[in-house]
């Protein structure tokens, strides 16, 4: 909040809905995007929850959300994908300064990581999709992780009612053939793969629980 420090960033998703400029300070970029303090407090004590051993994050920005889940369970393995060159140089350099020593800061467009990826057998516990807000590529994402999910994976889709796309997105997630249990919190969906449970989809309002 306090670095006025300017960089040019490259929106290679549905792009911001509040700066008109490629140019952003650190500051602003702080404000406005990623995980808010209270978000970040929900990842923390989601992945002190679930203990997950490995995560993939798509979308890094500031790592705010990375930060979260790497004190969450300090042991865990963590990838982080941000498609903007001058964002990972950034989080990364902030990463090392912090002793955040168990996340990996990967540049790459969504696309290609994710192609990537599917040459491999690579499971991730808990997945969090927070890069591109739109229906398509959310799908196609989606689709191309179903590989790297096991029975117990967990995935959390973040801003679920940002936009129309992003709300018929989560509408279709939770309707995937794999997906056996829904929670909608309003500000992220959780999708769950226990094929020994019953399916089911809940609403919780997490203001309304006053847990955070």
């Amino acid at each position: 909040m306090r670095d006025k420090t300017s960089i040019e960033v490259d929106d290679l998703g549905a792009g911001s809905r509040v700066f008109h400029s490629s140019k952003r300070s650190i500051a602003d970029i702080t404000k406005v995007a990623g995980s808010s303090v209270k978000d970040m407090k929900r990842l923390f004590r989601l992945v002190r929850y679930f203990e997950p051993d490995n995560i993939l994050e798509l979308g890094t920005s500031l790592g705010k959300s990375a930060y979260a889940m790497a004190l969450g369970n300090p042991e865990a393995s963590i990838i982080t994908v941000e498609g903007d060159e001058n964002l990972v140089k950034l989080t990364k350099n902030q990463f090392q300064k912090n002793s955040i020593n168990n996340v990996e800061i990967i540049h790459s467009d969504f696309d290609i990581y994710l192609d990537k990826l599917n040459q491999t057998e690579q499971k991730f516990d808990m997945v969090m999709m927070d890069g591109n807000h739109r229906l398509q590529p959310t799908l196609w994402y989606f689709d191309k992780l179903q590989k790297h999910l096991h029975n117990d994976s967990v995935v959390m889709v973040d801003d679920i009612y940002w936009s129309e796309e992003m709300k018929q997105a989560w509408q279709t997630l939770k309707t995937h053939p794999n997906v056996k249990q829904s929670i909608d919190t309003f500000y992220f969906g959780l999708l769950f793969f226990r094929k020994e449970q019953y399916p089911q989809d809940f609403v919780i309002n997490l203001d309304s629980l006053n847990l955070f």
